[in-house]
């Protein structure tokens, strides 16, 4: 699994888990800009928008701040980030919010079983 992007972990991941997958999804957001997302997974009633974020440095809490106001903005509820680490203030203000922050190494530890 070493040579896969995160992308690719994550779409292997989110198919395994169940769920059907749309990729590069831009919808109009309510303040008339269009908001695209990398992934947006269905499962039957449930609908959530992932963003993969393929970087070698740590999300800070302005991306996921500005991830939470993009799905706000689109009509997206409970967004998904996905990237190889988040900072402790990225993942305070996440869990408040209600958004999953999932890591490159959560992804590995579940498609190993």
């Amino acid at each position: 699994m070493g040579g896969r992007s995160l992308s690719e972990l994550a779409e292997r991941y989110f198919r395994r888990k169940g769920y059907l997958l749309e990729k590069n999804v831009t919808r109009e957001g309510f303040s008339g800009v269009q908001r695209s997302v990398d992934f947006l997974i269905r499962r039957g009633r449930e609908q959530y928008p992932v963003w993969i974020k393929d970087w070698k440095r740590t999300v800070g809490i302005n991306v996921v701040i500005n991830v939470d106001k993009a799905s706000e903005d689109a009509g997206f509820s409970r967004p998904i980030i996905v990237a190889d680490k988040f900072s402790d203030h990225a993942k305070t203000y996440a869990n408040r919010r209600g958004i999953r922050l999932l890591t490159k190494a959560e992804i590995i530890r579940s498609l190993r079983y």
